[in-house]
């Protein structure tokens, strides 16, 4: 077991360090908490300090998980994209009359389902816009349908913002909208619409309407009536290092109350789409540099360490290259195969349709580690120590375009 940074790092290096980050990674290596400040000097950290930052971080996902990397089959069913919010930063939204505005029937929802159960899925993740016209009733009737017709799938779906809009239409409170769809088949939630939890910042992003104290109290309302959920942090657009460990520390206040978090998923600004980009009087930066991406991830774990396990690379994101880089900067899961993706796609990454578990394999083993597909709340179904997993082609076809070209 590891006691210091001299167990981790030469001496040589030790030396060059600025005492405030020696002292902060000996803090945490000796079992201690970092608070937000401290959080705050991680993500400020350069060249040897950042260096060192990145060993603790590894560390710590070896300490925790070992040198196995986890992934879950899972399919995207993004049921519409019309949405009346508004949120800036989305180009995913269409309004209800757009050429492009989509609306899938239950009986597509289940056909899609179906199919991705018949290819390995364990998992379908289920979101989709706020769409005006929405039934009251018609989460429940999507999870009512899906067990009817495959009763062992697990369904990871409704975002903090949906289940917000759903109990308003149906006048309940979130612990009995909650427990309704949980009763009907609801496995899990994504802690997405979280952004960052920080009112100035919501307030340029989606105009605080769904609030840092609704999504607190919607999430933590899941954890109570036994749903776990995802937690996510959207970073790289109007934002500063101080919203970023302020987000942190909120989030880990949570799983200290709950419980209730599976893993921490940071997610990169695409902004190559989105409008709020392309609003020139608000100097939005261009998402994350590939550095503050390594140091989100590093530090997360750091941040999170013995209470959130898993720290989640989102490679819709940020793709297959930097996702291979980002395994030695305390990540430890690759998320899921996402049979169909169009949130991050929309907004402009080129990145979002299907990795294969094959694929993913690939991936974990290029950086001398152990693949394991593993269920939505981490018990893991199978590890790939000699063999390979499963060869599918990809649901949608690639033409010419080849994500894995870079292992080539």
């Amino acid at each position: 077991m590891i006691n210091s940074l001299r167990d981790l790092i030469e001496n040589d290096t030790l030396k060059k360090l600025n005492s405030n980050i020696y002292r902060i990674l000996e803090k945490s290596l000796s079992g201690d908490e970092i608070n937000k400040k401290e959080a705050e000097a991680l993500f400020s950290s350069e060249n040897d300090d950042f260096f060192a930052l990145l060993k603790v971080a590894n560390y710590f996902r070896k300490e925790v998980n070992g040198n196995i990397v986890t992934y879950v089959i899972n399919r995207n069913i993004n049921f519409t994209n019309v949405c009346h919010m508004g949120c800036r930063f989305c180009n995913f939204a269409k309004k209800i009359n757009d050429p492009d505005a989509e609306w899938l029937n239950l009986n597509e929802i289940v056909r899609r389902a179906r199919e991705a159960w018949d290819r390995g899925a364990t998992e379908v993740c289920i979101q989709g816009g706020l769409h005006p016209k929405l039934p009251g009733k018609f989460y429940r009737d999507i999870l009512l349908s899906i067990k009817k017709e495959i009763p062992s799938i697990h369904i990871h779906a409704f975002s903090p913002f949906e289940i917000w809009y759903g109990a308003a239409k149906n006048k309940m409170s979130y612990f009995d909208y909650l427990t309704d769809l949980k009763e009907c088949g609801l496995g899990s939630m994504p802690g997405t619409a979280a952004e960052i939890l920080d009112v100035k910042v919501r307030n340029i992003l989606t105009k605080n309407k769904l609030s840092s104290d609704e999504w607190v109290k919607i999430i933590k309302t899941a954890h109570k009536v036994g749903l776990k959920t995802t937690s996510t942090i959207m970073y790289g657009h109007v934002d500063e290092i101080k919203n970023w460990s302020n987000h942190l520390f909120k989030i880990r206040e949570i799983q200290k109350e709950t419980n209730g978090f599976t893993e921490f998923i940071p997610l990169s600004f695409v902004y190559k789409n989105s409008p709020l980009f392309h609003e020139k009087k608000l100097n939005v930066k261009a998402g994350p540099t590939d550095i503050e991406i390594m140091k989100m991830h590093a530090v997360s774990r750091i941040f999170f360490h013995k209470l959130i396990d898993n720290i989640q690379v989102s490679w819709t994101k940020l793709g297959p290259k930097k996702v291979q880089i980002l395994l030695d900067c305390g990540v430890n899961d690759l998320g899921g195969t996402l049979m169909n993706e169009s949130i991050s796609r929309s907004a402009g990454s080129q990145f979002g349709q299907e990795l294969t578990g094959f694929e993913m394999a690939r991936i974990i083993r290029s950086k001398n580690k152990i693949p394991a597909q593993r269920d939505t709340l981490y018990m893991k179904k199978e590890i790939f120590n000699t063999h390979d997993p499963k060869f599918y082609e990809p649901l949608v076809k690639r033409n010419s375009f080849d994500p894995m070209e870079f292992l080539n």
